[in-house]
């Protein structure tokens, strides 16, 4: 047996003794790789699907008085002295948001001509980097961005918000721009992160908040929040406590030829692209937290709006909170081995209508059968999700599906999941009433006080396939279980229908023009 892996291992990658070494320095071993590679030709399953989830299944809408009592749970928890932390991705490149403007810049017109071009221009003294624009126009051009723009030089305008020698928005990441204007500043969303941070995610006078950044960025972030900090601690009343992580190298994915043969560059070294976000959930596993909150640098609001976002990032903690509490009680009641049959009944239920999770022959087990299926079913680690009304924004939903051992869950899924060969789960997917803003509050801890090693509870087959190219040369890349979907599917869930008004993402430039980013 183990002969005839080690003749799999070589005859499928082939590798060089300088591939050796540079998987090695990645962190990567042989056999990682080959199951990457694997993957390319196994390809992943879709997943099956019991129903998309509503606030008649399995959604919770809690009522007003409900929200309060969550809050105050919330802040009594807070007032215990937990470690809590503000987890927020911040690594992507701000490139997307200016598509259309790296595209006018590059047309072979030279004044707004689509609606997106007149929108940008006929409003760019409402963008919160207006007046950091105007002074990088005067540096470069000797005029300011209305005397550009009345002699028809709309495109030294864009060049001096996207290009290196001006602001250089077309390079930054998102967290390094500035996204809301106030009486005495422009804020960045780094900044907003830090506010909302002091007004829900702050115990005993602390915040914790932390940034995974890419490498080329992360001492510009450093800076800012060095700049910054101070007057933010007091303002709020709060010492922050900011800290970086990057994706590891060990967690990049090998790319493959067509004929799912490794992609070599041209020097002959193995393509390994990053994993995508599902990377994440290393960087989550080495915090030190009890509760951890998980939201977008660009799903931001200014202060005025902030108020919503606030009460409902304590609802969802709150809604944490007691769903952990019961069950570390019933863990531990079955640590006890003093529970009846009453006992064991109490917790079926609070799986199946809490958790959300369920099995058909439950019924069937037998004792011992049924009580290691319980300890396994509640010693997970838990997240609550906000989910809003789907308005039409591309992404994932909230579904009940089925998992390997025959249970069913609540899960996050993207459309890449989903059999679109099937038509009852088109139907389910296209007429689901919800959608996943990314808005997670996340108990990493077991009963014990123990750290969760959150990798072992990724489902490996929920990865996912896209095509790209490289020097002209299409190529397979694979994208780890996604942090939201695959990397947390084991983990025990539930969804809460939360408003729109907390879901304000910022996906091109011009969605800064939005009344809820003015």
């Amino acid at each position: 047996m183990c002969i005839f892996a080690r003749k799999t291992i070589k005859r499928n990658t082939m590798l060089t003794e300088q591939e050796l070494q540079q998987i090695a320095q990645k962190g990567i071993s042989e056999e990682q790789l080959q199951a990457q590679l694997k993957s390319f030709e196994k390809g992943f399953p879709f997943l099956r699907l019991q129903a998309a989830a509503s606030t008649s299944n399995g959604i919770i809408a809690p009522t007003a008085e409900e929200q309060e009592t969550y809050v105050n749970t919330w802040n009594r928890y807070k007032q215990e002295g937990h470690h809590i932390t503000k987890f927020v991705p911040a690594s992507g490149a701000a490139s997307r948001m200016f598509k259309a403007v790296f595209e006018f810049v590059d047309a072979d017109y030279d004044e707004p001509t689509t609606d997106f071009e007149k929108k940008f221009f006929q409003d760019i003294e409402k963008f919160a980097f207006y007046q950091a624009l105007d002074d990088a126009c005067n540096v470069l051009e000797g005029k300011g961005i209305k005397a550009l723009m009345e002699e028809g030089n709309y495109k030294a305008v864009a060049a001096a918000m996207l290009d290196a020698d001006g602001l250089n928005y077309g390079q930054l990441p998102k967290g390094m721009l500035q996204f809301h204007s106030y009486d005495d500043c422009a804020r960045t969303p780094l900044e907003e992160h830090l506010v909302e941070a002091a007004l829900y995610a702050s115990s005993q006078g602390e915040a914790d908040v932390h940034f995974t950044v890419s490498t080329e960025h992360r001492e510009l972030f450093e800076a800012l929040v060095q700049e910054k900090v101070a007057d933010y601690e007091k303002q709020y009343g709060v010492h922050f406590h900011v800290s970086f992580s990057e994706q590891k190298p060990s967690t990049d994915t090998v790319a493959a030829n067509m004929d799912n043969t490794p992609f070599r560059n041209d020097d002959g070294t193995l393509l390994f692209r990053p994993g995508g976000h599902g990377a994440l959930i290393q960087n989550l596993n080495d915090l030190e937290s009890d509760i951890v909150f998980v939201k977008n640098i660009d799903n931001v609001v200014p202060d005025r709006l902030k108020e919503d976002t606030t009460q409902w990032k304590q609802v969802l903690a709150g809604i944490l909170i007691d769903a952990q509490i019961q069950t570390f009680a019933y863990l531990r009641l079955l640590d006890s081995g003093d529970y009846n049959h009453d006992d064991i009944e109490n917790m079926i239920r609070f799986l199946r209508h809490t958790l959300c999770t369920d099995r058909a022959d439950i019924k069937e087990m037998e004792d011992a059968e049924l009580v290691c299926y319980l300890r396994e079913k509640l010693n997970r680690p838990i997240r609550v999700c906000g989910v809003v009304k789907n308005v039409g924004e591309p992404g994932g939903g909230p579904f009940l599906a089925y998992n390997p051992d025959g249970s069913v869950s609540m899960q996050i899924l993207e459309s890449s999941q989903i059999d679109t060969n099937n038509p009852e789960y088109m139907r389910m997917f296209t007429e689901g009433t919800h959608f996943n803003p990314v808005d997670l509050v996340c108990g990493i801890r077991d009963y014990k006080g123990n750290k969760f090693d959150l990798p072992k509870f990724v489902d490996p087959a929920t990865g996912f396939i896209s095509f790209k190219s490289k020097s002209g040369r299409e190529l397979k890349a694979l994208e780890l279980p996604g942090l939201w979907n695959g990397a947390m599917s084991n983990w025990n869930t539930l969804m809460v229908e939360v408003p729109l008004s907390t879901f304000n993402p910022v996906k091109t430039v011009n969605d800064l023009l939005r009344e809820q980013h003015q």
